[in-house]
C-alpha cells in the first residue's frame, strides 16, 4: 500500500516537471518568434518612465522627415534618390484639400525639374501660367514672365494644391529606401541637447519613437515643434476668402490677374481647364462671418462691384453657390536655433505672405541647397559636427529666400489701398511703373517670378518706383505741398522695406559671402 502511494506520488511530480518543462517550451517559442517579427518590423519595447512603450528601432533610418507637404514630400524623393533611407512621418496621407499652394512660379518649376519632379505635373490638369494682368480703376496691364532664355516647357504652373502634393507623395513611395508612414508627431526626443528622433502616434493610434541621426521637421505653417528649433515671430496681417468660378475665361487667358481693390487686392489664376480660383484679401485678422451670411453679403456689396465685368458674373454664381473658404495668411522670418540632429524646413521655418505665390519656390530651392550640402556626406552621427556645417543651409539659402520674402510683404503693402495720400502715390506710381514695360516691368517680373532673385535688383527698383512716383508729383511745377508730399511718399517707401530687409538679416542677404558658415565645407570625418 505504501509503496503504491510512493510510486503515485512520484508518477505526480515527474508529471508537473514534464508538463512545466512543456509549458516553458512552449512559451519560450511564442516569445522567440514574438521577438523576431518584431526585429524584422524594427519594433522593439522599451521601459519609458516606468511603463513600457513600443519604439522603432530606426538603426537602418538615416533620416526622419516630419510632414509631406510640398517640402516634406521633395526633400524625401531628393534624398531618397540620393540613397539615404527616410522615414517620413505625416499627419494625413489623405489628398489635401486648400486655397493657397496652387501657383507655381517659373523659378520654382526650375527647381522641380532640378530635383527630377517635374513629371507630377503631367496628370492633374495643371495650366501653364505665362505672367500677371494687373487692373485699377478700370485700367490694365500685362506683365509678361522673361522666358525668352529658357526652354519652352518653362512657365509658371497654377493646379489643385492638394493633387499635386499627392502624385510627390506617390513618387516618393516608389522610392524603396522611402518608408512613409501616416502619424502624428508629438514631440522630438532629446538627450543632452542632441536630437535623437521623434515619439509619434501612428494612425492606429500606438505610442512609437523613431530614431535617426537627422530629424528635419517640415511640419507646416502651424507647426507644433517649430519652438524647440527657432525663435518664431509670426504676423498675420490678413486672411484670404477663397471662391472657385466655373464656367468664365479670364480677360487675360493663362496669366494670373491681380485686382488692386479697396481695401486689399484680389486675385484670380487658373487651376484646372475649367476651374477659375478667387482669392479675396481681407485685411486684419478677422473675417466677416459665414455662418450668419455676413460674409456673403460682403462679397456682393463690397467685392463684386469691383471684379472685371468678364468674371462678374462667374464670382457673383460662386458666391450663391456658398462654397466659401477662409484662410489665414500669415509671414514669419527665418530666425533658427541651430540645434544637434534637427533641421526646419519649409512654412515651419519661414512664412511670407502668399500674395505673390512665391512659398513654394522657397521650398523646393530650400530642397535643392540642402540636397546639395548632404549629399557629399556619408556619415550623419556626429551630430555637432553636421550641426555646424548644415549652419551653412542658412546662408547659402538667404539671397533667394529673402528676396521673395521681401517683394511679397513689400507689395503687399503697396498694393493696399490707405487713406494716407503718399501711399495712394506710392499705389499709383507702382501700377504705372509696371505699365512701362521693358526693364520697367521685365525686372521686377523676374523677381517675383523667382527666375532672378537678387535683393539688390529687388531694392533698387523699389526705390525706383518711388523715385519714379516722386517725378510724377514735382512735373511740370513742383509746388512746396507735392514737394513735401514727395518727401512722405519716400519716407513711408523706406518706412515699408527696410523693416522687412532688417527681419531678414541686412548682412545674410546683401553679403553672404562675409557670413563664415558660407563657405564651410562638409567636415572631414563625415565624407
Amino acid at each position: 500500500m505504501v509503496m503504491m502511494m510512493i510510486g503515485g506520488y512520484v508518477t505526480y511530480v515527474l508529471g508537473c516537471l514534464i508538463a512545466s518543462f512543456l509549458g516553458f517550451f512552449v512559451l519560450f517559442n511564442f516569445r522567440r518568434q514574438v521577438v523576431k517579427k518584431n526585429k524584422a518590423s524594427g519594433i522593439k519595447t522599451t521601459p519609458v518612465n516606468g511603463h513600457r512603450r513600443t519604439v522603432k528601432d530606426d538603426e537602418s533610418t538615416d533620416i526622419i522627415i516630419v510632414g509631406a507637404g510640398v517640402a516634406g514630400a521633395a526633400l524625401a524623393y531628393t534624398l531618397g534618390k540620393d540613397g539615404r533611407r527616410v522615414h517620413v512621418i505625416e499627419r494625413d496621407l489623405t489628398q489635401p484639400d486648400r486655397i493657397v499652394g496652387e501657383l507655381l512660379q517659373p523659378g520654382g518649376y526650375l527647381k522641380l525639374i532640378e530635383l527630377g519632379l517635374e513629371d507630377c505635373l503631367g496628370t492633374i490638369d495643371a495650366q501653364r501660367v505665362y505672367g500677371y494682368a494687373l487692373f485699377k480703376d478700370g485700367r490694365s496691364t500685362k506683365l509678361s514672365y522673361p522666358l525668352e532664355k529658357f526652354e519652352s516647357d518653362v512657365t509658371g504652373r497654377s493646379f489643385h494644391h492638394g493633387r499635386f502634393v499627392q502624385r510627390m507623395r506617390e513618387k516618393a513611395a516608389t522610392v524603396p529606401n522611402i518608408r512613409l508612414e501616416q502619424g502624428t508627431v508629438m514631440r522630438l526626443v532629446e538627450e543632452d541637447g542632441t536630437v535623437k528622433g521623434v515619439q509619434y502616434k501612428n494612425k492606429d493610434g500606438q505610442e512609437l519613437t523613431s530614431y535617426a541621426p537627422l530629424t528635419i521637421v517640415c511640419d507646416g505653417c502651424s507647426s507644433n515643434l517649430r519652438r524647440s528649433l527657432c525663435d518664431p515671430k509670426v504676423d498675420i496681417p490678413s486672411c484670404f476668402v477663397g471662391l472657385l468660378l466655373e464656367n468664365c475665361q479670364l480677360p487675360f487667358v493663362n496669366h494670373g490677374h491681380v485686382i488692386l481693390a479697396d481695401p486689399s487686392p484680389i486675385l484670380f489664376y487658373p487651376i484646372s481647364s475649367t476651374e477659375i480660383r478667387c482669392l479675396v484679401d481681407v485685411p486684419g485678422q478677422k473675417v466677416p462671418s459665414l455662418a450668419s451670411g455676413e460674409m456673403a453679403n460682403y462679397l456682393r456689396t463690397k467685392v463684386a462691384p469691383q471684379i472685371p465685368p468678364e468674371l462678374h458674373e462667374a464670382f457673383v454664381a460662386a458666391i450663391e453657390k456658398g462654397n466659401i473658404r477662409t484662410m489665414i495668411n500669415r509671414s514669419m522670418p527665418a530666425n533658427p536655433q541651430p540645434t544637434p540632429g534637427a533641421l526646419l524646413m519649409g512654412d515651419a521655418f519661414n512664412m511670407r505672405h502668399p500674395l505673390t505665390g512665391g512659398g513654394m519656390t522657397v521650398a523646393l530651392s530650400d530642397v535643392v541647397v540642402l540636397r546639395d550640402l548632404i549629399r557629399p556626406l556619408q556619415d550623419l552621427n556626429d551630430a555637432p559636427t553636421l550641426c555646424k556645417y548644415l549652419e551653412s543651409f542658412y546662408t547659402i539659402r538667404k539671397p533667394v529666400a529673402s528676396t521673395i520674402n521681401t517683394l511679397a510683404g513689400a507689395l503687399y503693402k503697396v498694393f493696399c489701398a490707405s487713406p494716407d495720400e503718399a501711399r495712394q502715390e506710392m499705389r499709383e506710381a507702382c501700377f504705372d511703373y509696371l505699365s512701362l514695360g521693358g526693364i520697367f516691368s521685365n525686372g521686377p517680373v523676374s523677381l517675383l517670378s523667382g527666375l532672378n532673385p537678387k535683393p539688390l535688383s529687388l531694392v533698387l527698383h523699389f526705390f525706383a518706383v518711388a523715385v519714379y512716383g516722386v517725378g510724377r508729383l514735382l512735373i511740370p511745377f513742383p509746388s512746396p505741398n507735392r514737394l513735401w508730399l514727395g518727401t512722405r511718399l519716400i519716407s513711408g517707401a523706406s518706412g515699408i522695406i527696410l523693416p522687412i530687409i532688417r527681419a531678414e538679416g541686412v548682412r545674410q542677404m546683401f553679403f553672404p559671402a562675409t557670413v563664415p558658415a558660407y563657405h564651410r565645407a562638409p567636415p572631414v570625418n563625415l565624407e
